[in-house]
C-alpha cells in the first residue's frame, strides 16, 4: 500500500519557495506560476527561463544560497539544488516548520512527491508510482495523451453547466445515474464535431431518463 495521500492542493496567493536556479528549478518554478503561487526562488545563479521570470517580476529572487530560516511563511517548498546536504537542511527546516516539502528525486528525504500530469485545462490526471519510478510514470502518462484528448477540458465544462443549471432548477441527479447518463464515447465525439449543443442535449435526455437512452 502506497503511503503517500492523493491530494489537489490549492496554492493560488501562497507562499512558493523554489531552491535551486537550474532547469529542474526552472520547471517547478512554471507549475506554481501556473496554479497562481508567489513564487520565491533561491540562488545565486539562474537559468535563462528562471531570468526572463525575475525580469518580467514574475517571480521574486533571493540572490545567494539558501541559508536557515529562508522557508519563513512559505505554504509549499521544492528543493533543486546539486548539493544533497543543503537539500537535507531544507527538508529539516521544512519539518520544522510543517511545510510541505519535496526534496527532487529523493522521496526520503521529502514529505510530498510530485506525480507525472497530464492536464487539459480543468480536467487533470495525475500518475504516480510513490516514487519508485518517475520514468514508469512518465510512460503512462504518455499513453494517457493518446486517450484523453483536448476535448475532456470541454466535457467537464459541459457537466458543471448542465450541473449547475439542473442544481438552480432544484433538480437532483444521484451518483449512479450520472454514471450512466455520461457516454464518454458520445459526448466527445459530438464536440469534436463542434455540436457543443447537440452534446448537452444529449446528456439533460439521458439524465431525465435514469441516464438509459
Amino acid at each position: 500500500m502506497s503511503e503517500y495521500y492523493p491530494i489537489m492542493l490549492k496554492i493560488s496567493g501562497k507562499k512558493c519557495v523554489v531552491v535551486g536556479g537550474g532547469n529542474v528549478a526552472e520547471r517547478k518554478t512554471k507549475a506554481f506560476l501556473e496554479c497562481g503561487g508567489v513564487v520565491h526562488v533561491i540562488s545565486p545563479n539562474l537559468s535563462s527561463g528562471l531570468s526572463s521570470l525575475a525580469e518580467s517580476r514574475q517571480i521574486e529572487v533571493v540572490p545567494r544560497d539558501y541559508r536557515t530560516g529562508d522557508l519563513k511563511n512559505a505554504a509549499i517548498v521544492v528543493a533543486a539544488t546539486d548539493d544533497q546536504e543543503v537539500n537535507k537542511r531544507i527538508y529539516s527546516e521544512g519539518q520544522q516548520r510543517g511545510i510541505l516539502t519535496n526534496v527532487v528525486d529523493d522521496p526520503e528525504n521529502s514529505n510530498f512527491i510530485v506525480p507525472s500530469i497530464l492536464q487539459r485545462d480543468d480536467v487533470i490526471i495525475a500518475v504516480s508510482t510513490s516514487g519508485r519510478s518517475p520514468a514508469l510514470a512518465r510512460k503512462i502518462r504518455t499513453e494517457l495523451e493518446e486517450k484523453y484528448s483536448k476535448e475532456y477540458a470541454s466535457l467537464a465544462i459541459l457537466l458543471s453547466e448542465v450541473r449547475s443549471e439542473l442544481k438552480e432548477q432544484g433538480i437532483e441527479i444521484s451518483n449512479e445515474v450520472w454514471q450512466e447518463a455520461i457516454d464518454m464515447d458520445l459526448l466527445i465525439e459530438l464536440l469534436r464535431r463542434g455540436e457543443s449543443q447537440e452534446a448537452k442535449d444529449t446528456l439533460l435526455s439521458r439524465l431525465q431518463k435514469g441516464g438509459v437512452e
